[in-house]
């Protein structure tokens, strides 16, 4: 279930909604009024780039310990 943030683009009033309440939401209002902004997307999207750079930052590690160990073996 995707939650969204929408904006009033003239008032600034602001609503949280679920998909159903959106769809409700939107057959009263129109879309041109409203910024819409998926709020689980942006969730995942925040998580990955994390994930990401917890990746990169442990092959880093993995690569100096390697060469470390390499260099103490060999000389």
């Amino acid at each position: 279930m995707n939650n969204y943030k929408i904006t009033n683009k003239k008032r600034n009033k602001t609503y949280f909604l679920n998909e159903e309440e959106l769809i409700n939401f939107f057959k009263q209002n129109t879309v041109q009024n409203w910024d819409i902004v998926n709020l689980t997307k942006q969730k995942r999207v925040k998580r990955n780039k994390i994930l990401n750079t917890i990746a990169l930052v442990c092959f880093f590690g993995a690569t100096v310990l390697a060469t470390i160990l390499i260099i103490e073996n060999n000389y």
